[in-house]
Formats: C-alpha cells, structure tokens, sequence
C-alpha cells in the first residue's frame, strides 16, 4: 500500500483531525469516494485476525482497584493454578482496552505471568466500541490523573496474592508513552517496554530505575524524532536500556488486527525480547 495512506492513517489515528476530513483526503489519495471506501477496511483494525490463545490453560477475570478517579476497570489473565509469578501491566494504544489488547495481556499470561490489561477510559465508564470515541476520549483524559490511576494498578499487582511482589509493564503506542512516564514515577518497577511510545522528559530520565526495552518502527518518523535526545539522556544517566529499530516498518507493527501495518516478523523479534527481558528481571 502506498505509504503516503498509511502516513495519512497514523495523522488520524493520533491528531485532531476528523473522519470527515480524513476520507476526504483518503479520496485525493486514492483518487475517488469509491477507493477511499474500499481501502477502509485495510486500515481498520480487525479484531477476528487476532492472532488465537490457548486459553484452557489460563484463568481470566474482570477486576476493578481503586483509582483517584473512582474504580478502574481491568482485565486480569495468568496460567491457571500457578502462585508467585511475576506480573506486567499491559497498556492499551489510544483505542482503549479493546480486544487486541485483552489478546496481548492474554499472550503474556501465557508466557507465564500475572497480567493486567487496564482500561484507560474506566473514568468514562469504559472503552466503548466505537474507536473513534474511544481516541476522542483518550484526548480528554488527565494526563496526572491517568498517570496515577495507572501507578494504582501497578500497586494492585504488586499487592496480587499470585504474584511474587516483581511487577514490570508494557505498553504499545499511547501505551508506550505511559509505559515510559510509568519507569519515571514509579522507583520499584523492574522493568518496562514501550512500543513506539512517546519519550518522557529529558529532566525526568534521570529518575528511571527500571530496565528498559525500547521499539521503534523504522517508518516512524512521529516518534522517532525524540529518540536522539532521550538516547543521550539515558546514556548520561546509566539507565540499563535495550534500543531497538525495526527498519522497513510503520508504527503499530505489533498489531496483528492492523492489516496494513502489521509486520509479522517484526512483531515476533520484539516480543520475543520483551517476554526474555520479563522474564530475566521478574521471575
């Protein structure tokens, strides 16, 4: 697919810009209504190509723990009959906790581990189905608030009965950006990976005590303009971190539900780092 309509797509998944507007500069590109239609659907997520989990092997909940906002609503997966496991929080792209991310906290259960998939818009009742509400609403979350919601959750893994008190996170897209705010705020994270995720600030890597995994999309050049800066930062700090460029790919490459940015085998190079990296730092 032309990379000027995946380019246009990530505008609009990530600014302000309206599905009115978007279209109708998917029909420049595409040259016609008709074509902007009918490509549509390549660059909408499809949650039934989710990659399968064996879930017979795991026990699944829905939970909620106090938030500063009233309760926060999760989804909470880990091997069935099994104790003192390390936990990782799993954080949703700016789509809320929608089906894929339930799918990935579903995979790190199944690696092993306590996971909770948090529900960012649990202040709003919960992600609704419609995803251009669910980003419009992302917007309208605040950012202190969201943080310490998210810091909560932290503190309800490490308080889990099942868990070994060893808490690490992962977060993709609006995730990742949270993953890395998360590493600044909170000293007693072991570890935490940001897909494509906006870095923190330069003043704050300093107080990062978790180890690090980073993902970048080689295709991305949003949130690849920060990584020179923050590099340094971390370098001059001694923060541990792992820096990874996929070249060739565009943002959101891990999402097997996103057809035309999906890449397969970038997606399973990274999480087989990320799941090495939990499993060195939180078994």
């Amino acid at each position: 697919m032309d990379q000027r309509i995946i380019n246009l797509y990530d505008q609009y998944t990530h600014s302000g810009i309206n599905r009115k507007e978007f279209l109708k500069k998917l029909a420049l590109l595409t040259g016609s209504t008709a074509l902007a239609l009918s490509v549509l659907p390549l660059l909408e997520n499809n949650y039934a190509s989710a990659a399968m989990i064996n879930e017979e092997e795991l026990s699944t909940e829905n939970i909620t723990y106090k938030g500063v906002t009233g309760d926060m609503k999760g989804f909470l997966a880990k091997p069935k009959g099994k104790k003192n496991l390390g936990a990782v929080l799993v954080i949703h792209e700016n789509r809320g906790l929608n089906p894929h991310t339930i799918a990935v906290t579903k995979r790190v259960a199944a690696e092993g581990f306590l996971a909770l998939g948090v529900d960012g818009l649990s202040p709003f009742g919960g992600t609704p189905t419609d995803e251009d509400k669910a980003r419009e609403l992302i917007g309208k979350l605040n950012p202190e608030e969201n943080l310490q919601n998210y810091l909560r959750g932290l503190d309800y893994l490490r308080r889990h009965p099942d868990g070994n008190g060893k808490v690490g996170c992962v977060g993709f897209c609006w995730g990742g950006g949270l993953a890395n705010n998360l590493a600044v705020n909170d000293p007693t994270l072991q570890a935490a990976v940001a897909y494509y995720g906006m870095q923190p600030k330069t003043a704050d890597v300093g107080m990062i005590k978790a180890d690090l995994m980073l993902h970048y999309a080689g295709l991305d050049e949003r949130i690849n303009a920060g990584i020179p800066e923050f590099e340094v930062a971390l370098k001059e700090n001694h923060i541990p971190y792992q820096l990874f460029i996929y070249e060739g790919v565009n943002h959101a490459f891990n999402n097997d539900t996103s057809p035309t940015r999906y890449n397969e085998a970038a997606a399973k190079l990274a999480w087989g780092r990320t799941i090495g990296l939990f499993k060195k730092d939180l078994a």
